[in-house]
């Protein structure tokens, strides 16, 4: 009997440009990764404390009443870091629980949620960009196992529809591979940096030396991506249909980096990249669905 030909999506040679940029803590998942710090008691002595990364957000430059591990920030996050000899990796673990507790409705999905989920049904370029210090490989398992987990069949078969029609619009693809390998094509396009990496830190040592706090780190990935996309549609086929400008949205739960987000849109890469709509949202009150838009670069809103 013969296998009915792969559903390619044609269609989505007459979507705009949207490409995407996510926080993953509190911004897609609730995480129950905790971090460790000491906490000044009343009689003036510290005390051991966890705290989520939400609380960590409010609470980091509260030098009075909080401090790390040993005086070592590295000792407050251990448990964001990979090690060989975990049986199960903790980010998978986590992740895992995370979605399992939104699936079941024990917990409200993070305010980034559902954008990410209809991010990749519809087959767009995205990166994930954390201050933890897992290995890229590790977000990217992070991003199979949300696949696995939380789309539906039906949602899958519509990703992988999209993602043919990508590749047939804008590469001139007319034969397809497997599922699994058209998903690794799309999930190797995009990008994952957890900036506090041992991998991420060599290659700010070397392209961006001085970069190393998290904001400035951020900044650094942030514009990485923005330069891979734009390389990516350079290198599509020339009468890949085109549009006027392509557009970022990114979206983070710490009004630090938030702060420091929108400040580099305006002073480098809406001068880098005039042609590029930014978009920025803040998601740090989990109350809101989508975040509140904190600024827009260019004429073009996203709708996250």
């Amino acid at each position: 009997m013969r296998e009915a030909s792969p559903k390619v999506n044609l269609q989505v040679r007459d979507r705009d440009l949207k490409y995407y940029i996510f926080d993953w803590d509190d911004n897609i998942l609730h995480m129950p990764t905790r971090i460790h710090v000491e906490k000044k008691m009343p009689d003036g002595t510290w005390a051991p404390h966890t705290v989520s990364t939400a609380i960590f957000s409010m609470i980091r430059d509260d030098t009075a009443n909080y401090r790390p591990p040993n005086g070592k920030w590295a000792d407050a996050f251990v448990e964001f870091q990979d090690y060989a000899s975990e049986t199960e990796n903790s980010f998978l673990r986590d992740a895992r629980r995370a979605i399992e507790r939104v699936i079941s409705g024990q917990e409200k999905p993070a305010p980034s949620f559902g954008t990410f989920r209809k991010t990749l049904v519809e087959g767009r370029l995205f990166a994930i960009v954390t201050a933890r210090g897992h290995a890229s490989q590790t977000l990217e398992k992070g991003v199979r196992l949300f696949i696995d987990l939380v789309l539906t069949p039906d949602e899958r078969e519509e990703m992988l529809a999209n993602l043919r029609g990508y590749r047939a619009c804008f590469d001139g693809t007319a034969i397809f591979g497997s599922d699994e390998d058209e998903r690794n094509h799309y999930l190797q396009l995009n990008h994952y940096h957890a900036v506090t990496s041992p991998g991420f830190k060599k290659r700010l040592a070397r392209e961006a030396p001085g970069a190393e706090a998290p904001e400035a780190a951020k900044q650094f990935a942030i514009r990485a991506f923005v330069e891979h996309i734009t390389q990516v549609l350079a290198h599509t086929r020339q009468d890949a249909p085109r549009r006027a400008s392509i557009s970022v949205g990114f979206s983070d739960d710490d009004p630090g980096n938030l702060a420091a987000a929108e400040r580099f849109i305006h002073s480098e890469l809406a001068q880098h990249f005039p042609g590029v709509k930014f978009c920025v949202y803040d998601t740090s009150d989990s109350t809101v669905e989508k975040g509140r838009k904190k600024i827009v670069s260019g004429q073009m809103e996203l709708d996250l």
